[in-house]
């Protein structure tokens, strides 16, 4: 009997005969004027997540009015954020910084009395007038100890890119966690930020398949996180986490490689990684992702008809580009035309590269006005970029989707597809329906 093969399936199938995909192009290394938000903004989904933690951007006024009007918060709303200013007096030199950083966090403590991790964040200024939070932090960790952690990492916005802040976040956080003992059981850390839905969808996926010892970083508590070691095995979730992956590597766990788990088939992959790696049968491997493989096709091809052959082109923000290209170029056959990141960390992104067709562009790091220009050139169905090129691409005519909707949007695992497929979708809908007949 002759398998039935969808087109897309077909196309996918054709496209990785070649083996290497697009793991052997040599991207285009770019370093000019860069458009993103700064590490700042990752604190939005951080102090969401941490529901115990507090985090105290030292910073400017600018960076008070970024958080707030990124994050939408109304004047009544009680955040796990807040800025301490660094003003006029501060910059003279006729106030002692340490000093009154000491004030506002005493302040905050008082006010506050349920935080139990308080995270300094560095910012531009912060860091441009050499304040020592790392220091600060320490002074303050001997105060308030035990019932008060406190640590500090950089969301500075020069030169990174704005997930990079939960990647400097969460190495601080492995690096004040205990080594575990050398018999210790063994565990499965799943690390990158997921919306709560989404880690309980994994929770129970994981139990399902017989891993049991399950934890997630960050943790929605200060005290969640396991002593790591040799017995911890990492997935990551998250592409951004360079730095995280090399602490937790130096405190011996082992990272595994995997495409990321935007989609059906990246989802069932990434847990495939984890099911080879604590030895779960093929066949219960089967049995507990089947239904939801099922779905999440179901979801996703419903979009299928509007996303397949349309021409795609990324900008660089988030470094989740390449798993994202790699969903629509696989579930929903569209074109991928340029793939730009901010940073392309080969070993983490292998997989995802590989399931590409080797005519995509790659892209590392940024020169707006010429990636502008290859966009003219290209003239794509869709480009996904930040909130800065996305009016004026549609004053051109052009159809555009802001690429932050992807990070602050849950998009990973099964019962998300669909959503996911619906993101890319819904600008080329709207733009049908603002087409006028003359």
């Amino acid at each position: 009997m002759n398998r039935h093969v969808p087109p897309h399936v077909a196309a996918a199938e054709a496209r990785e005969a070649d083996g290497l995909g697009c793991t052997d192009v040599t991207p285009i290394k770019q370093r000019g004027q860069h458009e993103v938000f700064c590490g700042l903004t990752s604190i939005i989904w951080l102090h969401r997540k941490v529901q115990d933690a507090f985090f105290l951007i030292v910073g400017s006024r600018t960076c008070a009015h970024l958080m707030q009007s990124a994050a939408g918060v109304m004047i009544f709303a009680e955040p796990r954020f807040g800025t301490a200013i660094i003003d006029d007096r501060d910059l003279s030199g006729m106030a002692d910084m340490n000093e009154e950083l000491d004030k506002v966090v005493a302040r905050l403590i008082a006010r506050r009395p349920d935080i139990r991790m308080l995270v300094l964040v560095g910012s531009c200024p912060s860091e441009v007038i050499k304040l020592d939070l790392g220091r600060a932090a320490m002074k303050l960790n001997e105060r308030f100890a035990p019932d008060l952690r406190v640590l500090s990492y950089s969301g500075s916005g020069i030169e990174t890119t704005f997930t990079q802040g939960e990647d400097n976040f969460l190495q601080a956080v492995i690096g004040g966690t205990p080594r575990a003992a050398p018999d210790a059981p063994r565990q499965l850390l799943v690390a990158g930020c997921l919306a709560d839905v989404i880690e309980d969808q994994f929770t129970r996926i994981f139990h399902g398949l017989g891993i049991e010892n399950v934890h997630f970083l960050p943790a929605r508590h200060a005290e969640g996180v396991p002593p790591i070691g040799p017995n911890t095995t990492v997935l990551m979730a998250q592409p951004y986490l360079t730095e995280t992956a090399k602490m937790l590597e130096k405190k011996g766990a082992r990272v595994l490689t995997a495409p990321f788990p935007l989609g059906e088939e990246g989802t069932t992959a990434w847990l495939r990684a984890a099911a080879d790696a604590f030895d779960v049968p093929a066949d219960r491997f089967a049995a507990i992702t089947g239904a939801g493989r099922e779905r999440a096709r179901k979801a996703v091809s419903l979009y299928r008809d509007r996303l397949a052959g349309k021409r795609v082109f990324f900008f660089p923000d988030s470094q989740m580009e390449p798993s994202l290209a790699r969903f629509l170029s696989r579930e929903v056959d569209a074109e991928i035309l340029e793939v730009g990141t901010p940073y392309l960390n080969k070993n983490h992104m292998a997989p995802d590269l590989a399931l590409l067709p080797s005519s995509v562009r790659l892209a590392e790091g940024q020169d707006v006005d010429k990636q502008i220009d290859r966009v003219r050139a290209d003239d794509p169905d869709l480009i996904i970029c930040g909130m800065g090129l996305g009016n004026p691409f549609e004053a051109e005519g052009r159809t555009t989707k802001w690429s932050i909707e992807f990070a602050f949007t849950p998009i990973q695992g099964y019962e998300q597809a669909g959503d996911l497929a619906e993101l890319f979708a819904r600008p080329l809908g709207r733009r049908d329906l603002l087409q006028v007949e003359v």
